[in-house]
């Protein structure tokens, strides 16, 4: 699949499709989202939790990938995150994006999800950045996680490895705020492609 989506048209363009939709969001300038209280993704370890309730806006893509985008966000309570979303279901996902922790931290980081079991790899950015560009690639059950703060110098922030998905995947974006409310991010562009993660030599 090759697709470049900067969601000028009024209304959600196909082939996306919400997983659970938010009460507010709007398109004509960006996938612009406004999160619902209380949602997340996340299952069981450490917490003990299972939220599943996270906004996702995907669209369903079969073989080997790579999906990017750039989210220009404005963070107002704790948790407050979003980026880029690749699932298979509830037990097994990847999200990848940008977390906010208090007035001065923040985690950019990756959530991989195996067998129903979540983990976390994060690394320390300023609160004060307000956009990144994320980028996943897919190479058989392999995934290569990236991010970048201008939209050129890409940095690897994770390579993992899905133990239980089929070839067709649901990718795309996500938002959800655990703690507070109607977080306000916007999705500029989603691009999807052949991969561009190189095979090892």
């Amino acid at each position: 699949m090759h697709l470049h989506e900067q969601f000028l048209s009024p209304t959600l363009p196909a082939p996306f499709t919400w997983l659970n939709p938010p009460a507010r969001f709007q398109t004509g300038d960006g996938l612009e989202v406004w999160t619902d209280p209380a949602t997340d993704f996340w299952q069981r370890t450490h917490y003990g939790f299972q939220p599943d309730n996270g906004h996702a806006c995907v669209v369903d893509i079969v073989g080997d990938f790579t999906i990017s985008t750039h989210v220009i966000f404005h963070s107002q309570h704790q948790y407050d995150q979003c980026g880029l979303f690749v699932r298979a279901d509830a037990d097994n996902w990847i999200k990848a994006g940008a977390e906010y922790e208090d007035e001065t931290l923040g985690r950019l980081g990756a959530v991989v999800t195996n067998l129903g079991y979540s983990d976390w790899s994060t690394q320390d950015i300023s609160s004060a950045q307000t956009e990144i560009w994320h980028r996943i690639s897919r190479q058989g059950d392999d995934f290569l996680i990236e991010s970048s703060m201008d939209g050129q110098a890409w940095m690897q922030l994770r390579i993992t490895h899905m133990h239980q998905i089929d070839a067709e995947l649901a990718v795309g974006v996500y938002a959800c705020s655990p703690l507070g409310r109607d977080f306000h991010c916007k999705f500029t562009s989603i691009s999807i492609s052949d991969n561009l993660w190189l095979p090892h030599r």
